[in-house]
């Protein structure tokens, strides 16, 4: 019986009692002050890395994982009482700190684990499910927990910035709230605006960041169901980890004669919103900044109401953690119109490029960019182009003559669409691919803009609204400055309705654009279909591209042509995770017989050469990003999977380790 097969045996078949084994830990990493066997933030640490140096888990016995634990997330008894609440992806990343395991659940509750076997220590239910019918936006998901421990004492903490808008402190080692912190144990996140704001278009599902005894918070501000041109700012404001109280604001639409306020003409800096950092972030304590990943201003496709290049949407912000002041910025997207946001954190790393040592900062993205910079002043690593793109026609629309380019590292996915990137399995397919498109759509580069409807075809964006990247984001090796990225090649249709008064906006593609699928339900274009690139940081050059996941190859127009790994399934793209020597992915499972069977797995590549080694089949799909701890001497590795709805199986948490 092969591992995969036995692993899928023992999940299927209920609890796993393992033994427990001793091997030393690998060195303590440069950048992180992480314990070696913990895992404190998203990307485990500060740097957001998403590297672990723990080293029982290789190439030779990944195979050999069984489950150790699972946990029943809090909100499957919920669902199974509330037939109104329908929860996304169980998608929290845990944590390990100090012997126990922290995880958030799709409804925004909390819990502690014991990190060997499992078993509830503690959690926290805010009931925010018995007032809110569902959260705005997204609906009910959240992706994850901080921890915090004061250095003037042992006092441990667990952060939470939640769906009602609420930021929560509470004791690591008994869930109990601080009543003390903010009023009443809680901050309210919709005050201290420099601006009136719609709080039911707000919410909040990512963790925060933290860096000494600051706690930075960013928002989610609904983007679908636009009529007016006034919309909540995307400001970026900072607290004081012990009291609650604000120690500052970063305006990321720039107020009155502030820096960059020009960029937004026609006063559109008093109205306009978003430009806000609804992912995680990055800190460097040493350099004393955090780095703010933005998103689109409103609204994500069209403009005219905001002409200009909109500083701080769509950039890097590097902001001192103890003023808030601006240190630096980079903007990846003048004047946005393809809702190509920063969905991710970027990542800390030091490099060394042409015999000299930088502290870098890399920044993935949507449009399948990597944005490689200094992160102590912000230059570039490697030359970014202006370079001149293609200008629409819609009325009122300003766009932007150029766009930045990086010269490296080489984009990690398809950007545009021409007639050569259409299917070509057989001569049929192509044929009936071209004939989709013919009166659908046009071919065009990288940032064509949208269309008016009626008045031309649109074209083809690829990468489409979910990317590229998107929130699961990147990971480094520290060993050899490697950056490893999962995306997704998609493509999309976005065209511009008019919005009659009282509607302000003038225009809008409601929601995120338009899937065009191919033949038979097969993709439009060429495989792969996901991928997993490595990126070599200190040359910017790609080390190895990989396609991730069997993705349609067993599909019936092709199963009889023998073909590779088309890469694709498991959603948007999967959350890496870098030790010693393995790369490790949800989903990516090889030789299955369906896309879905192919994306319940969780699977490991050799990081160096980019060889799949093998997959582990899950009861479901994996939604959170794997993380791995050591505990009583035993390496784990922790994935949420599941929905708790009955079509996407039960929200878990699974806890893997060796026999």
């Amino acid at each position: 019986m092969s591992s995969s097969r036995r692993c899928r045996d023992l999940v299927l078949g209920g609890l796993v009692v393992v033994a427990v084994g001793v091997m030393a830990a690998g060195p303590v990493t440069a950048q992180s002050s992480v314990p070696d066997g913990e895992w404190h933030a998203f990307g485990r640490d500060g740097a957001n890395t998403k590297y672990s140096p723990l080293d029982q888990i290789t190439a030779e016995n990944f195979g050999d994982l069984e489950i150790a634990w699972r946990w029943a997330s809090l909100s499957q008894a919920v669902v199974a009482e509330h037939e109104r609440i329908r929860p996304s992806a169980f998608m929290s990343s845990p944590l390990m700190a100090d012997g126990l395991v922290y995880v958030s659940t799709a409804l925004g509750q909390v819990a502690a684990l014991d990190a060997g076997t499992g078993e509830t220590v503690w959690t926290h239910d805010p009931r925010i499910y018995d007032y809110m019918e569902r959260p705005p936006n997204m609906g009910w998901r959240h992706r994850g927990l901080t921890y915090w421990k004061d250095n003037q004492s042992d006092d441990a903490r667990i952060f939470m910035a939640n769906h009602d808008l609420k930021l929560v402190a509470l004791d690591a080692k008994t869930g109990a709230v601080y009543q003390d912190f903010g009023e009443a144990g809680f901050v309210d996140l919709k005050r201290g605006y420099g601006r009136p704001i719609d709080a039911s278009r707000m919410t909040y599902s990512s963790p925060v960041a933290v860096a000494g005894d600051t706690i930075i918070t960013g928002s989610i501000v609904q983007d679908t169901n636009i009529r007016l041109r006034e919309a909540s700012p995307g400001d970026v404001r900072a607290y004081d980890a012990r009291t609650g109280q604000m120690k500052w604001i970063f305006h990321t639409i720039p107020q009155g004669d502030e820096f960059g306020v020009d960029s937004w003409q026609n006063g559109s800096w008093r109205y306009s919103g978003h430009a806000n950092v609804w992912s995680y972030m990055a800190v460097d304590e040493e350099l004393g900044l955090v780095y703010l990943p933005t998103g689109t201003p409103s609204n994500d496709w069209y403009g005219g109401m905001r002409p200009g290049n909109n500083l701080f949407a769509e950039s890097i912000i590097a902001v001192d953690i103890e003023t808030g002041q601006r240190a630096w910025h980079f903007q990846a997207i003048h004047h946005g119109l393809w809702d190509w946001d920063f969905p991710t954190g970027p990542n800390l790393i030091d490099i060394t490029v042409d015999g000299r040592e930088i502290k870098a900062i890399a920044q993935v993205s949507k449009q399948a960019f990597t944005y490689v910079l200094d992160r102590a002043t912000g230059e570039p690593v490697w030359p970014i182009e202006e370079r001149p793109v293609p200008q629409g026609n819609v009325p009122g629309e300003w766009y932007s003559p150029t766009q930045p380019f990086p010269t490296k590292p080489p984009p990690f996915d398809r950007q545009g669409m021409s007639i050569d990137d259409v299917i070509d399995f057989t001569p049929e397919l192509r044929a009936e691919a071209l004939e989709i498109i013919d009166g659908r759509a046009q071919f065009g580069p990288i940032f064509s803009p949208p269309v008016l409807r009626g008045d031309e075809l649109p074209y083809i964006q690829s990468p489409g609204a979910g990317g590229g990247a998107n929130w699961q984001g990147s990971a480094v090796d520290l060993e050899t400055g490697r950056l490893f990225v999962s995306s997704s090649t998609t493509q999309i249709l976005a065209d511009l309705i008019k919005y009659d008064p009282p509607a302000t906006i003038g225009y809008f593609t409601d929601p995120w654009g338009v899937g065009l699928s191919g033949p038979q339900g097969l993709p439009i274009g060429k495989p792969p279909y996901k991928r997993v690139t490595s990126i070599d940081l200190n040359t910017g050059e790609h080390a190895w591209m990989q396609p991730h996941g069997d993705g349609p190859r067993n599909h019936p127009a092709l199963v009889d042509l023998d073909l590779p790994p088309l890469g694709g399934g498991g959603g948007i793209t999967s959350g890496p995770l870098v030790t010693p020597t393995l790369l490790i992915m949800n989903h990516g499972g090889r030789d299955y017989d369906d896309v879905r069977s192919s994306s319940r797995t969780i699977s490991a590549y050799d990081k160096a050469s980019g060889e799949h080694l093998g997959s582990l089949d899950l009861p479901a799909v994996p939604g959170g990003n794997p993380v791995t701890y050591l505990h009583n001497g035993k390496q784990y590795l922790v994935v949420a999977v599941g929905t708790g709805k009955s079509e996407g199986g039960a929200a878990e948490l699974l806890a893997l380790t060796l026999p």
